[in-house]
């Protein structure tokens, strides 16, 4: 951790940029993007020159082979899983993700079990999607990297996105019903020290079963969406239990810091330096909003493995200053983006 925090995003950038538009050892798709740009990218020297590549496309990544956005210098042929995004807004997103890309999500995850208090060697419960998403993937994080043992649900979110948009609401309460009862029957035949799970499905739990609730010595919220009043209910069921937070995607993800008070400011630091955030103006993604001011939240994935750029996320944030904490801005209080039009979120 130490290492990743100590790097200079100037020098990060230059590397991950020269080894993706590298002409004998690149991307194959950031290759063929190079022919199309009007200056030469392996000029790019500062982080925030990557802004004149323009927005990143995500319908690239619903059509293109995950591996072409790996370097060739990764041996090929490559092995291992590629992970959806949630497929809320048309077909889903893919990524190939490779070891050291696991292994940097799981240490920063791993940072924030110990920052928040959560000890080792205890019980989980893993409540998040699976398949093909690359939250259920904290089964191994959480049991190989912090030496716990850990039951987990099944969960589809697409699912229940699909019910919610077609009006079925009952048919999408059932569904929850049935995550909760999975949730359940677990919490109430093994013991369980600690949950991992959405806000939503937490809520959902916290409402129906807070006898249960109220044994946890903690919860871990994941996803994206978590308001300060979910965040009072959920804190309040758990007694003196420990609520700790991340925010994220397939893409990327932000380790939760502690909840500042009087104005429940819920701010997150991004995984540094491979994963960036900034807040920028709603109708302009080159201008970054000032510190306490609310814009659209831009994501830019920097892996020496994958390089995604100006990322427009379905979100909007307060921008954080992390003062003299982190090398890198955060994110606060992050909510859908209020001009989005038919956002499903369901419980996730």
């Amino acid at each position: 951790m130490d290492g990743w925090l100590n790097t200079d995003l100037d020098d990060w950038t230059r590397s991950v940029v020269r080894r993706h538009f590298d002409p004998e050892s690149g991307s194959p798709y950031w290759l063929r993007r190079a022919a199309e740009l009007p200056f030469d990218p392996r000029d790019i020297t500062w982080y925030e020159q990557l802004a004149d590549l323009g927005p990143f496309d995500l319908d690239v990544l619903r059509h293109c082979d995950p591996a072409d956005f790996v370097p060739r210098a990764v041996k090929r042929p490559l092995n291992g899983r590629i992970w959806d995004t949630g497929g809320t807004s048309g077909a889903p997103c893919r990524v190939f993700y490779t070891r050291d890309m696991l292994v940097h999500r799981g240490v920063w995850r791993r940072w924030s079990f110990t920052t928040e208090g959560f000890e080792p060697h205890r019980t989980w419960l893993q409540a998040t999607p699976t398949g093909p998403h690359l939250i259920g993937n904290g089964v191994w994080e959480t049991g190989e990297l912090y030496a716990a043992r850990v039951y987990a649900i099944d969960m589809d979110p697409r699912w229940v996105k699909r019910l919610i948009a077609g009006g079925r609401l009952e048919q999408a309460r059932e569904y929850t019903d049935h995550l909760l009862d999975q949730i359940t029957i677990v919490l109430s035949t093994r013991p369980v020290d600690y949950i991992n799970t959405t806000p939503a499905l937490m809520l959902a739990l916290v409402r129906r079963e807070p006898e249960l609730v109220a044994q946890l010595a903690g919860v871990r919220l994941s996803g994206t969406h978590l308001t300060p009043a979910a965040y009072r209910e959920i804190r309040k069921a758990l007694g003196d239990g420990l609520v700790g937070r991340s925010y994220g995607n397939t893409f990327g993800n932000a380790a939760g810091l502690p909840v500042e008070q009087p104005d429940d400011l819920m701010p997150y630091v991004p995984n540094f330096p491979q994963v960036t955030h900034a807040v920028v103006d709603k109708t302009d993604q080159r201008t970054i909003v000032p510190y306490g001011a609310v814009g659209r939240v831009r994501l830019t994935v920097l892996h020496q493995d994958l390089f995604l750029p100006n990322i427009l996320e379905r979100d909007e944030a307060v921008r954080y200053d992390t003062g003299d904490r982190f090398p890198v801005d955060g994110v606060a209080n992050v909510r859908p983006l209020q001009t989005a039009v038919g956002n499903v979120e369901g419980i996730y």
